[in-house]
């Protein structure tokens, strides 16, 4: 049965691309003599014909050595990954997948990244087994330049390869603590359950020492009851005893009385009562007699209480006599204060009537005084009136001269400005003319001058 041939699974596009990234990317390609340099420096013989015809074991070789030293995949390393993913994926079944076939996809998977961040984006399992001299000539170039930009920045790669590793070992760490506090909740939910049953346990008993203690709480209260009523009952008793010992007290006293004549004989006892009998009519006489004298106290008492009103109604009358008696001094008193005062008052009045005369004298004199002073006044203003009609028309006389004397010094003034106008203008045609007569002169001097050097070259002559 006939298969089609395998088809690629990249689509057309990005196979365009990926065709011209390669016509540009040429320049990054080497010869075979270089490719097979290389990989004999890396311990793996090669010559230029197996460049030119590859051979697949010799191929793979070389890309587990690259996936080793580059992306740190080896079988060991890939086996226990895949075992675990087969065992997840089949479970019971892990063995229906062979392991060689496991190891061969994983290494062809990481293979497969590595080249792609070569710039190889469509390596296939042909280039593994049926590698070409163009396809293995473009992916060993490749592979050689990743290798030497890898060795230029080994610095970079070194940090970055560490933080990696300080990133797995702190990965691991997380997983161990992971690990450790997963055990940590097992224990704990186990604790949990148990302490759940022992809470359970103790709910239950708490429960039936809720019910005893409810029970005991209801026969403590009858027993308060019950209790009660024995106080009740007590207290009540109590009572009788008291009132029984009070009744036997009594009945024993009046025992103790009624038994010295309960001894004595009937003879006795009738002396007893004869005497008893003499003893209070003696009392009886001595209270009639005690009445007798009351009745006469009482009959005092009645009459000194009439009595004592006539004597309290004549002290009172007494009292209003001698209040009768001081309202009297008091009006003599204040009528001896009023004639003094209207001794006084006549006395002032005279005195006032005195002043008034005294001060109509005054008065009288004064409006004398003011009479001449207001004649006096009067005379003054007259003299005033007529001396200021005077200044007035001094005033008058003044003002006019001042006007016409302001009227001829302004006509004085405007003649000295015209005069001085004049003077200046005769001064400018004085100094003009003194200076055109300094100018007639310098020049008159000048011919003076020239003849006289004349003269003097003609007589030389």
């Amino acid at each position: 049965m006939a298969y089609k041939p395998r088809m690629s699974i990249i689509p057309t596009n990005q196979q365009g691309r990926s065709r011209k990234k390669e016509e540009d990317a040429d320049a990054c390609m080497l010869t075979d003599s270089e490719i097979a340099g290389c990989i004999q420096d890396i311990g793996i013989p090669m010559t230029v014909t197996d460049v030119q015809k590859p051979n697949p074991a010799q191929i793979q070789q070389i890309f587990e050595w690259f996936a080793e030293v580059l992306v740190n995949s080896t079988r060991e390393t890939v086996e226990p990954a895949m075992r675990a993913a087969a065992e997840d994926v089949c479970g019971d079944f892990s063995d229906v997948i062979p392991p060689d076939t496991r190891n061969l996809m994983a290494f062809f998977v990481s293979l497969r990244r590595l080249l792609y961040e070569c710039g190889i984006v469509d390596f296939t399992f042909n280039d593994l087994y049926k590698p070409t001299h163009s396809r293995m000539a473009r992916i060993l170039s490749y592979l050689i330049n990743f290798v030497r930009f890898r060795e230029s920045h080994t610095t970079v790669i070194a940090e970055y390869y560490n933080k990696s590793e300080s990133i797995k070992m702190r990965i691991e760490t997380l997983h161990l603590e992971k690990q450790n506090n997963e055990d940590r909740l097992q224990h704990l939910i186990h604790n949990r359950k148990a302490m759940e049953a022992e809470v359970r346990d103790k709910a239950l008993r708490n429960e039936d020492l809720k019910n005893q203690l409810f029970a005991l709480q209801r026969q403590q209260e009858k027993v308060s009851a019950r209790l009660e009523d024995a106080k009740q009952r007590k207290g009540d008793l109590a009572m009788m005893l008291q009132q029984k010992t009070q009744e036997k007290a009594m009945l024993k006293q009046e025992s103790n009385k009624l038994r010295p004549y309960m001894l004595q004989s009937p003879s006795a006892l009738q002396e007893n009562l004869a005497e008893l009998r003499e003893i209070l009519n003696i009392d009886k006489a001595h209270i009639d007699a005690l009445d007798r004298r009351a009745r006469a106290l009482q009959t005092s008492t009645e009459s000194f209480s009439v009595v004592c009103a006539d004597v309290a109604a004549c002290i009172k009358i007494l009292d209003e006599i001698r209040q009768e008696l001081a309202k009297e001094e008091e009006e003599l008193v204040r009528n001896a204060r009023q004639r003094d005062a209207l001794s006084e008052r006549g006395n002032n009045a005279r005195d006032v009537e005195r002043a008034e005369t005294m001060l109509r004298r005054q008065l009288a004199k004064w409006s004398e005084r003011t009479e001449k002073l207001r004649e006096q006044s009067q005379a003054k203003a007259r003299e005033a009136e007529e001396k200021m009609q005077e200044l007035q028309a001094v005033h008058r006389q003044q003002t006019e001269e001042h006007t016409r004397k302001g009227k001829d010094m302004n006509i004085r003034r405007v003649r000295i400005e015209q005069t001085e106008k004049k003077m200046l203008h005769l001064k400018e045609n004085i100094e003009n003319e003194i200076h055109a007569a300094h100018d007639e002169y310098l020049k008159m001097e000048s011919h003076i001058k020239l003849y006289m050097t004349e003269m003097e070259q003609s007589l030389s002559q």
